[in-house]
């Protein structure tokens, strides 16, 4: 398995499946939630509106898995990641449930490549390294991390993309 980290928009990643760092109504937002669906469709909106009318959408660390739509990826993995309240409210355990699950759900799919966002970092105001740090040992630990062809990481900034380069120093080689 290979870990990629590339600057970039995470719409325009070919990909088995992108993360989208959605909101619990599934029903689009804003950064990259709005971002996909506005780029991917309506189909996607459709699936997430499907979702939400049977489960009532999807709550904080948790996942579900949609079409990509017109994305050049095959499907979305939409996650709720945490809004940061001071790390008192179990954003760390939140955040990291978002990462596992996602690849929990795409390991149940056989999908061989996803693409991650960092999620909680824009809106959400989760402290960027502390994310970072997150979802690379959330990847290296979930335990059928073997079955993946690649990881990428997705910087939509120069600041993430720093940030990721730094924890993939030669004394940590991640990626």
């Amino acid at each position: 398995m290979k870990i990629e980290l590339i600057k970039g928009d995470i719409t325009s990643i070919t990909a088995d499946a992108i993360v989208n760092a959605a909101n619990t109504s599934l029903l689009g937002g804003g950064g990259v939630d709005g971002a996909i669906h506005k780029k991917g469709g309506k189909a996607i909106l459709e699936e997430c509106i499907a979702i939400r009318n049977r489960q009532g959408g999807c709550a904080t660390g948790q996942a579900v898995i949609t079409t990509a739509g017109l994305l050049p990826a095959k499907f979305v993995i939409h996650t709720v990641g945490p809004v940061w309240n001071g790390g008192h409210k179990k954003e760390n355990e939140l955040l990291r449930s978002c990462y596992l699950n996602s690849l929990k759900l795409a390991y149940d799919h056989q999908l061989k490549t996803i693409a991650f966002p960092g999620i909680s970092t824009g809106i959400y105001h989760f402290p960027k390294e502390k994310a970072a740090e997150i979802a690379l040992q959330a990847v290296q630990d979930f335990e059928n991390i073997a079955a993946f062809d690649k990881i990428i990481f997705v910087c939509f900034d120069d600041e993430n993309y720093e940030i990721y380069q730094k924890l993939s120093s030669p004394l940590n080689p991640v990626l």
